[in-house]
């Protein structure tokens, strides 16, 4: 086995230092005392974390996002799982095409899909409306679990289905009882990204979003461009933590490694 150089282990620093580095003043501006963006703090003081108590807009607009975030990633694993194994058995004309057309919202400007999304939701009147943002979110996600559940599908031995058929088990049941299991790493995985990218959505979200569905992002925005305080940096700590803490519980059930490639169960 080839070791890693000096060169590529120096590289490898480096590079996780200048990913690292603005999550590590975000989260040390965000215990400062003082009434302005302080790095490194002068002291440390929970101030700016209590002040998110004293804020019921923020708190209103994170609960939006993890409504939006759970609603939108399941809507999209419901169609996502079906077009992957449609897309990753199937031998039919045009399959390509149909994967390129479920994964195109990746190759769109986020501005551009964000005109398009307000356009067409003004036309249904349905603009501003929870349902229409979380029908756009689930198509901007979409790509996240598609891909890595089309990775399960691709890895996966037939050799249990087939047997299930044999012994006279109906298309509905070997799906439930044998291929949903096999690829559940896959639709979990997708799932967790999913879910994480649309509670961070900002750029299409802004476009589309009413005062009674304002998510967090845009609520931080929108805070930013009329005052730049540690509270914006606090809150910002809240959601690396919890996104941190999301992981961290999913790596301990199934495994992140396993999840990210999207590998079958065994």
């Amino acid at each position: 086995m080839r070791h890693n150089g000096l060169f590529a282990k120096g590289f490898s620093v480096l590079f996780a230092t200048f990913m690292l580095a603005p999550l590590v003043v975000v989260i040390g501006v965000s215990f400062t005392p003082e009434g302005f963006l302080e790095f490194p703090p002068s002291g440390l003081s929970l101030r700016w974390f209590r002040a998110i108590l004293d804020n019921p807009d923020f708190i209103e607009a994170a609960w939006i996002s993890l409504q939006l975030g759970v609603a939108s990633a399941t809507v999209s694993s419901v169609f996502a799982v079906p077009a992957a194994l449609a897309i990753g058995r199937g031998r039919f004309p045009g399959r390509d095409v149909l994967q390129a057309f479920f994964l195109s919202p990746l190759t769109v400007p986020t501005v551009v899909l964000g005109i398009a999304f307000l356009r067409f939701l003004s036309f249904l009147n349905a603009n501003g409306t929870f349902v229409g943002l979380m029908l756009c979110h689930a198509i901007i996600i979409m790509p996240f679990i598609l891909r890595l559940v089309l990775a399960s599908v691709t890895g996966l031995d037939r050799s249990q289905e087939q047997a299930a058929v044999s012994l006279g088990a109906s298309d509905w049941t070997v799906f439930r009882r044998v291929t949903l299991p096999a690829i559940m790493p896959g639709v979990i995985g997708g799932w967790v990204l999913a879910f994480i990218t649309s509670f961070d959505e900002l750029t299409v979200t802004v476009f589309i979003v009413s005062p009674t569905t304002t998510t967090l992002p845009v609520r931080l925005f929108s805070h930013i461009t009329q005052t730049t305080d540690p509270l914006v940096a606090s809150i910002s700590t809240v959601a690396i933590l919890f996104t941190v803490g999301l992981m961290f519980l999913v790596d301990r059930i199934y495994g992140l490694d396993r999840l990210l490639i999207g590998e079958g169960a065994r």
